[in-house]
């Protein structure tokens, strides 16, 4: 922590002397983020979606306090993500379950992350529930070009589980074009060809932005609600080892983290998962200019419950209709690019 400190005062001045762009070139790594926030809802009725849980009268009490409480818990996240090795931040943080642009507006301007000005790109989607995937990033590494959300086509017209659009989010690192596709795929409620069905139209997807801007890299990101050795996963293209990786494929480092090392982003009745991914295009492993240089698990002790019968679960915001008052039940992901 004392070095993230050291670190944050070291950018803020940087950033005050606008030559952020200057330890980039000399140091030429940059880092990419994903996390799951875990229900984050503000305390305003939102109509046409059911967020009655989450409101002053609904199942949790949700109240100001508890909403306060929650964006300085995230922010705090936020703001620790990557200082140990790009302590200018991430250039982009992907998030998955956030209610609305205004739950963003108040993320953004917490005093742990204020300084980093974050920009946001939210689309309203379909969700029943009312959440949505968003992605913040940091204007000085990261030049917004185009976003859009392509609406997720339910598996058999099957609206039972409508859930979470492919937010498409375009634009330069380094000088280098670079497109982002944050994801929530449905959720375990639904059978796994719900999930491969949103694989299918990903994979569509990239295939499309890949024949029309071959040069385009690509990373594919956000909670998959499956493994990255489940069928989904697979059907998006999404290889084990970059020897496998061929054209119009995606290189997943999590596979070994899980499957070779134990490590994943949730506890589920014991048994770890990891459904927080990101992968990337062939030519971020390959060729010239930005490319992949390395992963993490973002853990912190902090992030973890400490004791009673969750112990070593992540550190949730409610655990059954107790407040808790902790993070999320995800753990962040990260990914270093290389220039």
């Amino acid at each position: 922590m004392k070095n993230c400190v050291i670190f944050s005062l070291i950018i803020f001045i940087c950033y005050g002397c606008g030559s952020v762009e200057k330890i980039q070139k000399a140091k030429g790594l940059y880092s990419v983020a994903f996390y799951n926030v875990e229900n984050l809802f503000d305390t305003v009725p939102d109509p046409g979606k059911n967020d009655a849980e989450y409101l002053p009268y609904g199942a949790n009490q949700w109240n100001t306090k508890k909403y306060t409480a929650k964006l300085a818990n995230i922010a705090q996240v936020l703001s620790e993500l990557t200082c140990a090795k790009t302590p200018q931040g991430p250039v982009v943080i992907g998030l998955a379950e956030v209610e609305n642009r205004y739950v963003l507006n108040d993320l953004v301007i917490q005093p742990a992350i204020a300084a980093a000005k974050y920009g946001i790109v939210h689309i309203e989607g379909e969700d029943k529930r009312g959440i949505d995937c968003a992605l913040l990033y940091d204007p000085k590494q990261f030049k917004l070009e185009s976003s859009v959300l392509i609406p997720h086509k339910p598996f058999n017209n099957d609206t039972t589980h409508k859930t979470r659009g492919f937010l498409l989010v375009e634009g330069k690192v380094a000088k280098e074009r670079i497109c982002f596709i944050v994801n929530h795929w449905p959720s375990r409620g639904a059978a796994a060809p719900a999930r491969i069905w949103a694989a299918r139209q990903v994979r569509a997807i990239t295939d499309s932005l890949a024949n029309t801007h071959p040069d385009l890299k690509i990373i594919v990101m956000g909670d998959m609600n499956d493994d990255p050795m489940d069928e989904s996963m697979i059907t998006l293209g999404a290889r084990k080892t970059i020897a496998e990786v061929v054209e119009g494929d995606f290189y997943n480092p999590w596979w070994a983290t899980l499957e070779d090392e134990g490590v994943g982003t949730l506890l589920y009745r014991g048994k770890w998962n990891f459904f927080d991914q990101i992968v990337l295009s062939r030519n971020l492993l390959v060729g010239k200019g930005l490319k992949y240089e390395s992963h993490e698990v973002f853990s912190r002790d902090y992030l973890f419950q400490q004791d009673g019968k969750y112990k070593g679960y992540p550190f949730r915001t409610h655990g059954g209709r107790e407040w808790l008052n902790g993070y999320s039940d995800h753990l962040p992901t990260i990914i270093y690019l290389k220039k």
